[in-house]
């Protein structure tokens, strides 16, 4: 299906929706208001913005309902999906629109995301680490597409979060919860207010071993604690979050192997170690009923630990060709040694398969603040709504990186030797780095009331981006350099109420990303990188600008029974309605993104490496559409994605184990897609409450096909499409007491969820002369989803 053909089926649809909209009962207007800035305070009617934004509440994340936060938010957003390329539950991408929050050094990053008003795309590569989040501590979560004022990163939209406080949740809570692959889950929340103080404390920990064979336990501990005062006009709160969390991780595995065995794994160990200790302080401040001030600052300090076994390009040297190397171990090529600054003698046991052990760790200090003001005075006689503000972001980083020689037994397991490889000419030499970055945004935004009905919004965020990178090992000038990006992105849009209870928008907007020291440590194809581990050399990247039109519909009617006392904070499929009443939610969104100079990731020629680009012009365009209902006893939910993701220019790219490339290299003309991203994404679920005690309910998930990683030329055969049915049941057995269990892909489903090329030629061998071990057959390397899994617990209110 072509996206022409899905436009116009939209229009249709938008059409025929008019006359059943104005026929339906119209019950009193929902008013939701919702943030639109970074900074909390600048809450605005939902039907003003002229958007698809998305809102969520705790309810959404009921760990009765979805196992995780990443889980919860797939469930609860349209357009939301996961992928995976670290195999780990907790560091998984949340994709959107074409655009990714990735935990995982490398990827492109085009989503923002926000903590109480603060930026938490880490200061280094941008990565957003879903897992030091405590999801039991999170109030709200607002998805923002076509909204500039979030600064750098926002090309596919914003994140806001907000914590919960002692003013917004009072009471305590305990849960444990346990089942498939020994996953065992214990976490607890308390909140207290007595007059004008606060006091909000959670905690949460989880072990779960993994389901792929030989995979690294994962370790989540999570805290967060919030002290807030407040009087007639002011507010202040300070917080504190805090994370130790151990992560196993088993990525792709050749497609032979899963044909053998669905758990199996290629080389491994392969293990992340993150720490965080974040600490906020939020104000505001109301001088009249018109006017808030809004403030806060905050200081981060982050480490990352990543060890990853892979092969190796070591090999024995060989004397024919460098006889003073006659006994050694080499690189790259038989005549470079393995170390320049030692010889290493090749004393392996004969016929070994050569790996190595890449380990690199990454430490960023980061602080920062935002000021911001609200207006809700009238403007000539009309409601307006205004916010200014500005932020500034500072961020020290060290990046630290060695490989060390190993060899693979029959397991795929690697073992290192104690001996480091240094070689610059092969792109392993040990590296380490230090970068600065400052990020400066001014924003402001109006929306001004032409009529009761027609709101108009307009305004735009200046960024200012200066990322310095220094070489500390003195060994390496070319790394050494300092970067300068800014550019003002505007915002323009209209809103305009049909009826009461249905109203139409349109948009336009600008944002920026500025590459990151990583994509700018690694940006020279003569000279690539083993992402996410190694940085070598320093020309420069553009910063990507997208450029996003959006327009659509929403509404809400009811019946029967539905009064305007059901009105819940946020949008959402769990909605109770009178047992003779309905209430529907609906919305359909058709959206375009053009990124001009995109930053895409290239595979290299070097085995292992890569190097960033920027690829011209890229077009992210489709629709979204949904449906919320609930009725009697029963709430459900429907709703579509389409994304048609292209290349808008001729490319020529590196994809060296490609089958369908020549010498290497593949071809890329304007219409060909970009790998990744599934173009049809559906989901649906119901809840059904048996009796007022006890409910059950089921979602479907169903993602389609998609290109593999580095077949950006299309003519490999695709990942396949899958389908994902999940359960759940809760029984409340007494006021206080809950039981709840879920069970994860219950027709166990074996479905690939990303997939690239690898080399099938095998690993090296120890021996002079000696075949490749351990060979393939298929270059597809893929990521296998989690079979069946089942989990249970039970929650305390006292």
């Amino acid at each position: 299906m072509s996206g022409r053909t899905v436009l116009k089926s939209a229009l249709l649809l938008i059409c025929a929706m008019l006359p059943v909209a104005v026929a339906a009962q119209e019950a009193i207007p929902t008013i939701e208001a919702v943030g639109i800035s970074p900074v909390p305070g600048g809450e605005i009617d939902r039907d003003k913005v002229p958007s698809n934004l998305q809102s969520i509440g705790a309810a959404d994340l009921d760990h009765a309902k979805t196992p995780s936060l990443l889980d919860g938010m797939v469930q609860s957003l349209p357009g939301v999906t996961l992928s995976d390329q670290s195999g780990n539950a907790f560091q998984r991408n949340l994709d959107y629109r074409g655009f990714s929050a990735s935990p995982v050094p490398g990827t492109p990053q085009g989503i923002a995301v926000y903590q109480n008003g603060n930026r938490i795309n880490e200061a280094f590569g941008d990565v957003v680490n879903w897992d030091l989040i405590p999801e039991m501590a999170i109030a709200r979560m607002t998805l923002m597409p076509n909204n500039p004022l979030f600064g750098l990163n926002a090309t596919g939209g914003a994140m806001s979060i907000e914590m919960k406080n002692g003013f917004t949740y009072q009471g305590n809570e305990a849960e444990l919860r346990g089942g498939s692959f020994g996953r065992i889950s214990a976490g607890a929340q308390s909140g207290y207010q007595k007059d004008n103080l606060s006091a909000y404390v959670a905690g949460d920990t989880t072990y779960d071993r993994g389901w792929r064979d030989f995979s690294a336990s994962s370790q989540i501990r999570r805290m967060y604690v919030d002290l807030g005062a407040k009087g007639d006009q002011t507010e202040f709160h300070v917080s504190f979050t805090g994370a130790d969390n151990k992560l196993g991780g088993t990525v792709a595995t050749p497609i032979e192997m899963l044909n053998r065995r669905w758990s199996s794994v290629f080389t491994w160990p392969q293990t992340t170690h993150l720490q965080l200790a974040f600490l906020q302080a939020n104000g505001k401040w109301t001088p009249t009923d018109t006017l808030t001030l809004q403030g806060n600052a905050y200081f981060r300090s982050y480490r990352a630990a990543h060890v990853d076994a892979n092969g190796s390009d070591a090999q024995p040297c060989d004397p024919a060709v460098a006889p003073a190397l006659a006994g050694q171990i080499c690189i790259g090529d038989p005549a470079t040694p393995l170390n320049v600054n030692m010889p290493v003698f090749n004393t392996l046991p004969g016929n070994s398969a050569l790996g190595e052990i890449d380990r690199n760790t990454t430490t960023s200090n980061s602080f920062g603040g935002s000021l911001q003001a609200t207006s809700t005075a009238q403007l000539f006689g009309h409601d307006n709504h205004f916010v200014v503000g500005t932020s500034v972001d500072r961020g020290h980083s060290n990046f630290q990186s060695s490989s060390e020689l190993g060899t693979i037994d029959q397991n795929f397991f690697v073992t290192g030797t104690g001996v480091f490889i240094d070689q610059p000419l092969a792109d392993l030499a040990p590296v380490n780095l230090g970068t600065n970055n400052t990020y400066v945004g001014v924003y402001a935004t109006n929306t001004f009331d032409i009529t009761s009905q027609l709101s108009f919004t307009a305004g735009g965020r200046y960024n200012f981006a200066q990322i310095n990178l220094q070489d500390l090992t003195g060994t390496n000038p070319l790394l050494t350099s300092q970067n300068q990006f800014q550019r003002f992105n505007p915002v323009v849009g209209l809103t305009y109420k049909i009826t009461p209870n249905m109203s139409a928008y349109a948009g336009y907007s600008e944002a920026n990303r500025a590459p990151t020291p990583l994509e700018l440590g690694c940006s020279d194809p003569a000279i690539p990188c083993q992402i996410d581990n190694f940085l070598l050399a320093d020309p420069p990247l553009k910063q990507v600008v997208s450029h996003t039109t959006e327009g659509g519909l929403r509404g809400e009617f009811s019946g029967g029974g539905a009064s305007a006392e059901l009105v819940t904070k946020a949008p959402k499929k769990a909605d109770t309605v009178a047992d003779s009443g309905w209430r529907l939610r609906w919305g359909l969104s058709l959206f375009r993104a053009d990124n001009s100079d995109d930053i895409i990731n290239i595979a290299s020629q070097v085995p292992g490496h890569g190097f960033f680009q920027n690829a011209g012009t890229t077009l992210r365009q489709g629709l979204e559409a949904k449906v919320d209902l609930g009725w009697n006893r029963w709430t459900a939910y429907a709703n579509y994605t389409f994304i048609d993701a292209t290349y808008q220019n001729f490319l020529t790219l590196s994809s060296p184990h490609n089958p369908m490339a020549v010498g290497g290299l593949i071809s890329v003309v304007p219409g060909d897609h970009i790998p990744g991203i599934p173009a049809q994404r559906f989901k649906a679920g119901a809840e059904y409450a048996v009796t007022d005690a006890w409910k059950i309910g089921a979602d479907l998930n169903v993602v389609g096909s998609q290109w593999l990683i580095h077949d950006d030329s299309n003519l490999n055969a695709k990942v396949p499409a899958y389908w994902v049915v999940n359960m759940h049941t809760s029984y409340q057995v007494t006021k206080n007491i809950e039981l709840f269990g879920l069970v994860q892909n219950l027709f166990n489903q074996h479905y690939y969820s990303a997939g690239t090329f690898f080399d099938t030629g095998g690993f090296n061998n120890s021996t002079l002369g000696g075949a490749n071990l351990l060979t393939f057959n298929d270059p597809r390397t893929l990521l296998p989803g989690m079979p069946l899994a089942i989990y249970a617990g039970i929650r305390a209110t006292f």
